[in-house]
């Protein structure tokens, strides 16, 4: 929690590599003339609750380019299973209390998504773990690229789930869906418990790396945005980014 005699040093961690298999190599998929890793920095560099702002990297090219273009790099363990445990081994490297997760998928990311993360560790005590969710239409919900995530009344995750969650069963009760957003902010300690533990059953049945916190009882913040992202995981993703990001340069 931040107070008047510690400001908290809140550290943006942008996790990158090329051997996606989805869609391999997709950090340095040109979208309107420049890599998405570069918009990913780009646009999570408007964020003035960062204090720092770095890519984290297993891949040579990356950081060739990063270095070339001015874009602070760190270079990682190609073992890592996912972001966060690519951030973990930053951890050691890095002087913060924070570290932000944005992935480098994500290159519609706003900064009004990082105030939301942050923003609870500023003001509450409790917070270890947070994330994001955005309304998500009732014909989405079936889709296992899609994560969905239901929480309880002081706003923690119960779970999330590329299945429908919940299932609707009594329509009269329910009314709204949430998409997970694949962005986090978690406390240094909450970090080095993680390192700690082992994945569980749900985290490898789902391939869901939050679910590591929730198997073994650490509770993660999930605050709602009305501002939705797109993952880039497919080339039709791409190309919906790409028009985004074409709109936005034509000013129309």
């Amino acid at each position: 929690m931040e107070s008047s005699q510690h400001k908290l040093r809140v550290h943006g961690v942008i996790p990158a590599r090329m051997e996606s298999q989805r869609l391999p190599g997709k950090a340095m998929l040109p979208i309107c003339g420049r890599p998405m890793i570069h918009w990913v920095y780009e646009r999570a560099s408007a964020c003035q609750l960062l204090s720092d702002l770095c890519v984290a990297t297993d891949s040579a090219v990356i950081k060739q380019y990063c270095l070339q273009n001015d874009i602070p790099v760190f270079l990682t363990a190609s073992t890592h299973r996912s972001g966060t445990e690519r951030i973990v081994e930053l951890m050691y490297k890095i002087s913060a209390d924070v570290f932000v997760n944005i992935q480098g998928d994500e290159p519609m990311i706003q900064s009004e998504h990082l105030v939301s993360l942050i923003e609870p560790f500023r003001t509450r005590a409790d917070i270890e773990v947070s994330t994001l969710k955005t309304p998500l239409e009732e014909k989405d919900a079936a889709n296992p690229n899609v994560v969905k995530v239901v929480t309880n009344r002081r706003g923690q995750a119960l779970y999330f789930s590329r299945a429908t969650l919940p299932y609707r069963r009594n329509s009269t009760v329910f009314n709204q869906y949430y998409k997970h957003l694949g962005l986090y902010a978690y406390s240094r300690d909450a970090l080095e418990r993680y390192e700690a533990l082992a994945p569980g059953p749900l985290e490898q049945i789902e391939q869901l790396e939050q679910l590591r916190f929730l198997e073994y009882g650490i509770p993660i913040y999930v605050a709602e945005t009305p501002y939705d992202t797109i993952g880039v995981d497919t080339e039709e993703d791409l190309l919906t980014v790409t028009k985004y990001f074409e709109h936005l340069q034509s000013g129309v």
